[in-house]
């Protein structure tokens, strides 16, 4: 067994050390052995196969990111029913995991269907439009 944190921590030193060694290396050779061949068509950025119109420095309306904050928000309240699976299986604590579970599920369903009540899902020009009419 390590006894000092040297013992301890130079496997990790070394990892750390072949990594980055091993990152730099390839794109070292990345960079001398690959081709650059630079024409406008290559240098145009690529949206999935469709003629970019417009500047790409536009503004996007606050509804886009409301729905990748509500995104995020939703995907990490799923993460903590996996917890409730291992303590579901535990004697005894059958009952009392599953109505903590199930507040837990209506609170946030209602959470998401008072804020797909109020147009938080909806940020497209059609929504805005249907809303206002």
């Amino acid at each position: 067994m390590p006894e000092t944190y040297t013992e301890v921590y130079f496997p990790v030193l070394v990892q750390a050390v072949f990594a980055m060694a091993l990152a730099a290396g390839l794109l070292a050779v990345s960079y001398f052995l690959g081709k650059r061949v630079s024409n406008r068509v290559k240098d145009q950025p690529y949206e999935s196969g469709i003629v970019p119109t417009g500047d790409a420095r536009q503004r996007f309306s606050v509804k886009f990111f409301l729905v990748g904050m509500l995104f995020i928000l939703f995907d990490i309240e799923a993460i903590f029913l996996f917890p409730w699976v291992v303590i579901f299986h535990e004697p005894g604590m059958a009952k009392l995991a599953f109505v903590e579970m199930l507040v837990f599920v209506i609170l946030i369903l209602s959470g998401f269907f008072y804020i797909w009540k109020k147009g938080a899902l909806d940020w497209s020009e059609t929504g805005r439009s249907r809303r206002k009419g």
